[in-house]
C-alpha cells in the first residue's frame, strides 16, 4: 500500500514540474522582447551610419545604480539606433504592452526620449540608413522643448481609401515628469480599441482608437467636407453690424475739443521755489586731473538733486496741472443697426469625403523593430528596460522588479540631499554677507553725494528681506548714474562755423 501512495506521489508530483513548467513557458512566450542592456548594445543594436547622426550612444551605469543602459552621451547631437525584433509583432489580435523606462540624468530642456516601433523593412527602410523618414507603426514617450512637454503616443495608419498613411497624435496627452530620476512608461493597446498610458505604473490617460476625441486627426475621416470648388457669391454680406446711414451727427458736437484742458482753478502751493533749479551742479565734484579742456571741452560739474526742492513743494516755473475736458466727445461715428442684407458667415457647401471609410478596429501595421531616433540638447538621457509583451502582468512585474527599486532609492537620495541644509539659513547667510558688502559700497568716497540714498535703501531692504533684489538693482543704478556724469559731466565745444 505504501508503494502505492508513493507511486501516486511521484506522479503528481512529475505532472505538477510538467504543469508549472508549461505555465513558465507560456509566460515566456507572452514576453515578445526585452532588452536590460546588461550586456553592450554593441552587435546587437545598429548605429544608423548616415551623417546627420553624429550622437555618440554608450553603454553606462544609471547614476548611483549597479544597472546599466542605453546612453545619449552628447549634447546638442542628432542621434538614431535600431534594433529588430525576431519575428513581427501584430498589434491587430489581443493585448500587446510597450513599456520602457528613461532617466534624464541632466534633465531635458529640449529634446526627445521616444522610441518608434518600426513596420517591416518592406515598408522601404533599412538598419544601416534608419533615419527619421523611417516608416513606423507607433512613436511612444517623452518630449519635451519649449510649450511642448508631452508623453507622445502617435500612430501611422493607412486610408484604405486614398492609400496614404496619416498620423494621428493623442490629444491631451500626459506630461513628462521634470526630475532627474528614473521613469517608466507603459502604452497598454488593447483588442477592445482602448489604449492606457501609463507613468511609473499610474494611469494618465485612457483613450479609444475610434474616438472622434481622442485623436487629431480622428482615425475614422468626416463623412462629408467642405467642397473646395465651392466659392463665396460676391454679394454676399457678412456684416451682422452696419453704420446707421440715417444717422446725423448732432450740432453740438465738437470733434476738436482736446481730451485735456488745464484746471482753472488750481493755485500755486505756497513755498513754491520759481527761480530754483530742479538741478544744481555738485558743489563737491572737482574736475578730474586728466581732463584735457582741448580734447574734453570746458569741464562742467555734474549735476545733483537741489537740496532746496527737498523741503519745498516744488521748484522751477510753475504751470497749472491739467484735467480732464468735460467737453471732449472724440471723433463721431455713426451708431451701428442690424444690418438687413446680412447673410451669415459664409461657408462652402459640404460634399461626401472621398476618403471617407468605416471599420470596427484600427488595420495597425505589424511591429517589425524597435528604434531611437531623436534630436536633443541634453546628454545623460538613459534608455533602460525596453519591453513588449502580450500580458499586462509581465509588464507589471518588470515595473516592480526593475524599476521601481531604483525609483526608490533615487527618491530617497533626492529627499535627504533637499533636506541637508537649511535653506532659510543659507538664505539669510546670503542676505547678511550682501548688506555687509554694500554698507562697504555706500563709504566709497566716489558716491559721497548719494551715500544717503544707498544707505536708506539698505535700511528698507533689512526690514523687508523680499525686496533685495530690487535695492540691489536700484543701487546699481545709482552707481551707473554716478560713473556716468563723472565721465561725461562736461560738455564739447561747439565748432565754430565757416565764415
Amino acid at each position: 500500500m505504501a508503494g502505492i501512495r508513493s507511486g501516486v506521489v511521484s506522479v503528481l508530483f512529475v505532472l505538477f514540474a510538467c504543469f508549472f513548467s508549461i505555465q513558465q513557458l507560456s509566460a515566456s512566450d507572452d514576453t515578445v522582447f526585452y532588452d536590460s542592456f546588461d550586456e553592450s548594445f554593441e552587435g546587437r543594436w545598429t548605429v544608423s551610419g548616415k551623417d546627420e547622426y553624429q550622437g555618440v550612444w554608450k553603454h553606462s551605469k544609471s547614476e548611483g545604480h549597479e544597472d546599466f543602459g542605453l546612453l545619449v552621451s552628447e549634447k546638442a547631437k542628432k542621434y538614431a539606433i535600431v534594433k529588430e525584433v525576431d519575428e513581427p509583432v501584430s498589434l491587430k489580435d489581443g493585448t500587446v504592452v510597450l513599456q520602457f523606462e528613461t532617466r534624464l540624468q541632466n534633465g531635458l530642456e529640449c529634446g526627445g526620449a521616444y522610441l518608434k516601433y518600426l513596420r517591416p523593412q518592406e515598408a522601404g527602410w533599412e538598419p544601416k540608413i534608419f533615419d527619421n523618414e523611417s516608416p513606423y507603426s507607433v512613436m511612444f514617450g517623452p518630449d519635451k522643448c519649449g510649450l511642448t512637454n508631452k508623453v507622445h503616443f502617435i500612430f501611422k495608419h493607412k486610408n484604405p481609401k486614398s492609400g496614404e498613411y496619416v498620423e494621428h497624435h493623442l490629444t491631451t496627452p500626459p506630461s513628462v515628469p521634470t526630475d532627474k530620476l528614473s521613469h517608466v512608461y507603459t502604452a497598454i493597446i488593447k483588442p477592445d480599441n482602448e489604449l492606457i498610458i501609463l507613468v511609473d505604473g499610474e494611469e494618465k490617460k485612457k483613450a479609444n482608437f475610434l474616438s472622434t476625441e481622442d485623436f487629431m486627426p480622428p482615425l475614422i475621416p468626416t463623412k462629408t467636407i467642405p467642397d473646395p470648388e465651392d466659392k463665396k457669391p460676391e454679394d454676399w454680406d457678412e456684416r451682422a453690424k452696419i453704420p446707421d446711414p440715417n444717422a446725423v451727427k448732432p450740432d453740438d458736437w465738437d470733434e476738436d475739443a482736446p481730451m485735456e484742458i488745464e484746471d482753472e482753478e488750481a493755485e500755486k502751493p505756497e513755498g513754491w521755489l520759481d527761480d530754483e533749479p530742479e538741478e544744481v551742479d555738485d558743489p563737491e565734484a572737482t574736475k578730474p586731473e586728466d581732463w584735457d579742456d582741448e580734447e574734453d571741452g570746458e569741464w562742467e560739474a555734474p549735476k545733483i538733486d537741489n537740496p532746496k526742492c527737498v523741503t519745498a513743494p516744488g521748484c522751477g516755473e510753475w504751470k497749472r496741472p491739467m484735467k480732464r475736458n468735460p467737453a471732449y466727445k472724440g471723433k463721431w461715428h455713426a451708431p451701428l443697426i442690424d444690418n438687413p442684407s446680412y447673410k451669415g458667415i459664409w461657408k462652402p457647401q459640404e460634399i461626401p469625403n472621398p476618403s471617407y471609410f468605416e471599420l470596427e478596429k484600427p488595420n495597425f501595421e505589424p511591429i517589425a523593430a524597435i528604434g531611437i531616433e531623436i534630436w536633443t540638447m541634453q546628454d545623460g538621457i538613459l534608455f533602460d528596460n525596453i519591453l513588449i509583451t502580450k500580458d499586462e502582468k509581465v509588464a507589471h512585474s518588470y515595473r516592480e522588479t526593475q524599476w521601481k527599486p531604483k525609483f526608490e532609492v533615487e527618491k530617497e537620495k533626492e529627499k535627504a540631499e533637499e533636506d541637508v541644509p537649511s535653506s532659510e539659513g543659507l538664505l539669510a547667510n546670503v542676505q547678511k554677507k550682501t548688506f555687509e558688502l554694500l554698507y562697504k559700497v555706500a563709504d566709497v568716497p566716489f558716491l559721497a553725494a548719494y551715500k544717503s540714498k544707498i544707505i536708506d535703501l539698505i535700511e528698507k531692504a533689512e526690514e523687508q528681506p523680499n525686496i533685495t533684489l530690487g535695492v540691489i538693482g536700484s543701487i546699481a543704478v545709482i552707481i551707473l548714474t554716478a560713473l556716468f556724469m563723472f565721465l561725461f559731466g562736461g560738455k564739447k565745444p561747439v565748432s565754430p562755423k565757416s565764415p
